[in-house]
């Protein structure tokens, strides 16, 4: 075989030409290594690449791209030969020093030309610097390029930092002060990566060990998180301290900074902010447990759907919903619920949202401008009836449930209540209270039911819903965004007769009627009974991290008093009042755990708390979240209980 950059040919067909010279190689058959003179014989003649000399003899298979046909002692042009087969005469083999003919200035590598379209870029290993930029020094040269000069002694690009501004002794202090104020004012948001400890260290010219210090106190403050190969992650932010506006009101929620979330009231955009802000633990409410969502199942009634799916139902349906799925909801609400209703009495929605959004016109056409809601209750409801232009008067809730007596004082002609589970408290309305309220809707009121998780229940029999007693004066919401996952998207309404077909003439100028094929996917879950045993598994789950729930605060909230422990996704904890619970959740949020401060779904003063999903996190996760909150608490505990020393005259 030649080697490499040969232009030698072997000895009678036997024999390797050397790198450099055209002297046969010595019979005695020793393999020459690269560099050396001598070459291997008894190989058949193969040629090495960019030889330009054919073998004497030989068998061998024909090379790729060669016109010739084997002879009959089995001798081939080989690879590098020098030789163009006649179909492509202008394409030589690699190596071979020429130009192919339909591109002549574009030379193969190694042939030491420069083709035409490039003239100032020589080939590599040439020694020659490319024209265009001629300074760069190779790396290892000792000298330093002209356009990177030595950089600043002391500061470094990364968040403007000055090492001269720190004190001799408090450089590790100062750097992750810097830190953690570019982290809470979204200079670095959360998901940015930190420099490498080296880099950072070199760029300020101080000690490695400086650079290592700050980031693992920010670590252990839950702000940031070192992932290996993925680096330092910002991974939390802490809360800035509140501040006032001009006129000297809490100023609302800034939604585009994480630090921010709970300073003054809340604004419209808060949920969406704390979704994006990533947390190791998350306890937010109302999220169940999407890793447990039926895939397996979903798949198998989706191909069955299409598998009998007419042409004629790819096209416009009921703006009501499919009529399959309205089937599946009336028999759903029949066996679970205890609500008798017709499938033309139920609307799909796209979850309870749209629900609301749809009785917002409807029922200011029948006069109604204000819906009383519970105290506390859900704020994400709360600002669905007010971007409707409803008023919301607060209506107490106590562990019966609704306070009547202060739901008539309101003069409301509407109220949406969560009487199954109410959302935060989990308290189940009595049924002493259930009478006294259809009196009050038999009186002309409205009554919204919202039965947003009424399934996951664990340690008391099922309660019926208000629809199942008083149909005429209850419109009555669902969804499965609890049951399996918000993303769907799907709901149902079933309104009173009066609002039936306005809601239906909202709906269809809305939207002509939700996505069909989930519609109808959905139905079969239902029919199928695999809906029902996906609800049997999440039970079992969701049990499970309520008790791990429950322990954690037992263990690390031993002062705190559990609500609505019997059912839903969420637990309240509520504790004594030295502390606000909006400090504990941005406290807890620097930690790296995310959850809502009961003060978030309140209109009239109580006693402070947090509202904690548990449906979503596993066991473990829940046991170091809480343990991250009794640690939060019991410091902010320490610093409210100092004594305030008064500055001197």
């Amino acid at each position: 075989m030649v080697a490499y950059g040969s232009d030698g040919s072997g000895s009678a067909g036997l024999g390797f030409p050397s790198f450099d010279s055209a002297e046969p190689a010595p019979a005695d058959g020793g393999a020459p290594v690269q560099g050396c003179d001598a070459a291997r014989p008894g190989d058949g003649g193969i040629l090495a690449y960019g030889s330009d000399a054919a073998p004497s003899a030989g068998p061998g298979p024909l090379p790729r791209g060669s016109d010739e046909a084997p002879s009959a002692d089995g001798g081939s042009t080989s690879r590098g030969s020098g030789r163009v087969p006649p179909p492509d005469p202008g394409l030589p083999f690699y190596g071979s020093g020429r130009v192919p003919q339909s591109d002549p200035d574009r030379p193969f590598y190694g042939s030491g030309r420069v083709p035409q379209s490039c003239p100032d870029r020589p080939p590599y290993g040439s020694g020659r610097a490319p024209q265009p930029d001629p300074d760069p020094s190779p790396y290892g040269s000792g000298k330093a390029p002209q356009s990177d000069p030595d950089p600043p002694p002391y500061g470094s690009d990364f968040l403007q930092l000055d090492a001269g501004d720190a004190s001799g002794s408090g450089k590790a202090d100062w750097l992750a002060r810097r830190l953690r104020q570019a982290i809470a004012d979204g200079r670095l948001a959360v998901g940015s990566r930190l420099p490498p400890t080296r880099v950072l260290a070199g760029e300020l010219r101080v000690s490695r060990g400086v650079v290592t210090e700050a980031y693992r106190r920010l670590t252990e403050d839950g702000h940031v998180e070192g992932r290996r190969r993925g680096g330092t992650v910002v991974v939390a932010a802490p809360a800035l301290p509140p501040s006032a506006s001009p006129t000297g009101h809490a100023r609302a929620v800034d939604d585009s900074a994480p630090g921010t979330l709970f300073v003054g009231e809340p604004g419209a955009k808060v949920f969406d902010a704390l979704r994006a802000v990533r947390a190791r633990v998350d306890f937010t409410p109302g999220q169940p447990d999407l890793a447990a969502f039926p895939r397996t199942a979903w798949l198998r009634a989706e191909r069955a759907v299409l598998t009998g799916l007419s042409s004629e139902q790819l096209g416009y349906g009921d703006p009501r919903g499919a009529p399959q799925l309205r089937r599946a909801v009336a028999g759903w609400l029949a066996r679970s619920r205890g609500i008798r209703v017709e499938p033309d009495e139920v609307l799909i929605v796209a979850g309870t949202a749209q629900a609301l959004t749809l009785l917002h016109p409807v029922l200011r056409a029948a006069g109604i401008d204000s819906i009383a809601v519970e105290d506390p209750g859900s704020l994400g409801t709360r600002q669905h009836l007010a971007n409707g232009a409803l008023a919301t008067p607060p209506v107490p809730v106590d562990d019966d449930g609704v306070r009547v007596d202060a739901l008539r004082a309101t003069g409301a002609r509407a109220a949406l209540l969560t009487p199954a589970h109410q959302f935060p408290t989990g308290v189940v309305m009595s049924g002493e209270r259930r009478r006294d309220l259809l009196r009050w809707a038999e009186d002309g009121g409205l009554i919204i039911e919202d039965d947003y998780d009424a399934e996951h229940r664990y340690d008391r029999p099922p309660v019926p819903a208000l629809r199942a007693l008083l149909a005429d004066h209850v419109c009555y919401a669902g969804s499965v965004s609890k049951l399996l996952a918000p993303a769907l998207r799907i709901g149902w309404l079933v309104p009173p007769p009066r609002y039936r077909d306005a809601l239906t003439e909202a709906k269809r100028f809305t939207d002509l009627g939700n996505a069909v094929l989930p519609q109808l996917v959905l139905a079969r879950l239902m029919d199928s009974g695999d809906l029902e045993r996906h609800l049997r598994l999440l039970r079992g789950r969701h049990r499970r991290r309520r008790d791990a729930m429950i322990d954690a605060i037992a263990r690390h909230l031993p002062g705190a008093t559990v609500h609505g422990a019997a059912a839903g996704l969420h637990l309240t904890v509520t504790y004594e009042p030295q502390v606000p619970d909006t400090d504990l959740a941005a406290a807890a949020l620097a930690r790296g755990v995310k959850c809502q401060p009961l003060s978030w779904h309140r209109q009239l003063p109580g006693r402070p708390g947090l509202v904690l999903g548990y449906a979503a996190t596993a066991p473990g996760a829940i046991a170091e979240g809480v343990a991250a909150l009794g640690e939060a608490l019991r410091t902010l505990s320490r610093t409210a209980s100092r004594p305030q020393v008064d500055p001197p005259a």
